[in-house]
């Protein structure tokens, strides 16, 4: 399914149009909660200010802040370590833990924007340990962000975005907290394509996106389905896993695939409980399963 702004635009006059007929209150209310909800799905946030804020350690971030600052014609800053975390992956997760059993937070270099001077900020990082990095962190500690619209962009491995997000509410529960994007550094190809439609579903941009069905009710994996949930994990270490339930969409020239999962044992690890998570699987036409996110 597809919607435009002129869509929008037509299903609030249709609903002036219903209120003009029939004069009853249940109507009038029922009217005015759907214009409440055409306006917070068609949007109407392209006359605002916007920063995208972000801190990036391998450039995978710093590639979705750059694409949506350029879709937007935003305003873009870089959040800077003053100690930057400029190690290999397993120095970086050492360093994080470090700091983490020390209950500190890196230093960050003052943010030159005004952040007063904006209504939304996009704000970006990648997942580290299940939520937005330190440096993020950091500067949230600094910050006070009531009033403000907060949409937050993620790059991960496995996922994140649904954890980090809940900690950015908690930190800031003054501010309106959107539904973010989050991308996995390996299909970072498929971004500039799916944050388009996410900013035109959110109302930033005009144009036409896609609605996606809802999942039906999730049934018994069959072999098939186990086999396609196999090859979308192969080789990524961080995901040891079996399907038990399954639920498929259409979608642009392919198939979404909701697999729910449970952790297998692991090798030198025998006792590690066993965690249920959720699993998004994509196939397009002609092409291998990948996996897109974990929620846990």
């Amino acid at each position: 399914m597809h919607i435009s702004k002129k869509s929008c635009t037509f299903a609030a006059y249709f609903l002036f149009l219903l209120i003009d007929m029939k004069h009853t209150k249940l109507l009038m209310v029922l009217a005015t909660v759907a214009m409440m909800l055409t306006a917070m799905s068609c949007g109407h946030k392209k006359d605002a200010k916007v920063l995208v804020l972000y801190y990036s350690q391998t450039s995978n971030t710093e590639q979705v802040a750059q694409t949506i600052a350029s879709r937007l014609n935003a305003d873009i800053e870089a959040i800077v370590p003053v100690n930057p975390y400029d190690g290999d992956f397993r120095a970086t997760i050492e360093r994080c833990m470090q700091e983490r059993e020390q209950g500190i937070l890196p230093e960050i270099q003052p943010i030159a924007a005004n952040i007063d001077a904006y209504d939304v900020i996009f704000l970006g990082y990648p997942v580290w340990f299940g939520t937005y990095a330190p440096p993020v962190a950091a500067w949230l500690n600094e910050v006070d962000l009531s009033g403000k619209t907060i949409v937050p962009f993620c790059t991960f491995g496995s996922g994140g975005l649904d954890s980090s997000t809940r900690d950015l509410e908690a930190k800031q529960p003054n501010a309106t907290i959107l539904l973010g994007y989050g991308v996995r550094a390996a299909r970072l190809a498929a971004m500039p394509k799916e944050v388009d439609q996410f900013l035109k579903a959110h109302g930033f941009l005009d144009g036409e996106y896609t609605i996606l069905p809802d999942f039906p009710e999730q049934h018994a994996v069959s072999e098939e389905e186990s086999a396609i949930f196999d090859a979308a994990v192969d080789g990524y270490p961080m995901l040891h896993a079996k399907a038990t339930l399954v639920a498929s969409r259409a979608i642009p020239d392919g198939t979404e695939y909701l697999f729910n999962a449970v952790d297998l044992p692991r090798e030198g690890a025998p006792d590690l409980p066993s965690r249920e998570m959720q699993v998004y699987v994509t196939v397009l036409d002609g092409e291998s399963p990948v996996f897109t996110q974990v929620v846990r």
